[in-house]
Parts: C-alpha cells; sequence; structure tokens
C-alpha cells in the first residue's frame, strides 16, 4: 500500500485531509511542522507529501529545500496551500514540488493530483 505524509500546523485540516488520503487507499501518518516532517523522511520514504507552506519551526519551502537538496527522496510533493500568487507557486514548483494545489480541496482534487503525477491510475486509460 502507498503512503503518504499529511503536513500541515492545523490538526483539523490533518485530519480532514488524512480521511480523503485513506479514502484513496493510501495509508497515511501526519506532521505539525517541516521539522517533523523531515525527520519523519528521514527514517521513512513517504511515497507522497502533502504540504502546507505557512508552518512555525520550519516552513513548507524550507522542508522541501532542505529535502530535496540534504535527504535526496524522490517522494513525491504536492503543495496544498492557500498560497496562490505566480511567485510562490513558482518557488515551490522550482524548489522541487510535483504539484500544488489551493486549499480547500477535495477528494475529486487529490485524485486528479494524485494521477496527474503518477500515484493512481487513471479509470479513463483502462478501457
Amino acid at each position: 500500500m502507498k503512503t503518504c505524509l499529511v503536513v500541515d500546523d492545523s490538526r483539523v485540516v490533518r485530519k480532514v485531509t488524512r480521511r480523503i488520503v485513506e479514502g484513496l487507499g493510501f495509508t497515511c501518518e501526519e506532521a505539525q511542522n517541516g521539522q517533523d516532517a523531515y525527520e519523519h523522511c528521514q527514517s521513512h520514504s513517504p511515497d507522497v507529501v502533502l504540504l502546507d507552506w505557512n508552518m512555525p519551526v520550519m516552513s513548507g519551502i524550507e522542508f522541501l529545500e532542505k529535502l530535496r537538496m540534504e535527504h535526496g527522496t524522490r517522494s513525491k510533493v504536492v503543495f496544498c496551500t492557500t498560497e496562490n500568487d505566480i511567485a510562490h507557486i513558482k518557488r515551490a514548483l522550482d524548489a522541487g514540488a510535483d504539484e500544488y494545489i489551493m486549499k480547500p480541496f477535495d477528494s475529486d482534487i487529490l485524485k486528479e493530483k494524485f494521477t496527474k503525477i503518477g500515484l493512481i491510475m487513471n479509470q479513463d486509460s483502462r478501457a
């Protein structure tokens, strides 16, 4: 079973996201900031990280830059944030994010992004 790490400082957002991710067939772990997420990724290599931008201790972008530079993991990373200007999106993608979605999101949006980055099979392509 594929694994997902949900990184957000909001407990409510983590719980709601966890339900969506588990509904898509993934096992799910949680981290409340970038530092906790980085420590988790040092011992585990999740298939995907759903990442908030603005968090205490270590922001999402700081986590991503450190993860890609120091740890070298190829976990897929999807930013899930309210930051919607082009500069933020470009910075995230330049730092190694695979996708970027706006909060709030639902199961259909997450499924679409997971399909786009190759984590789940597009059921339309099986015909």
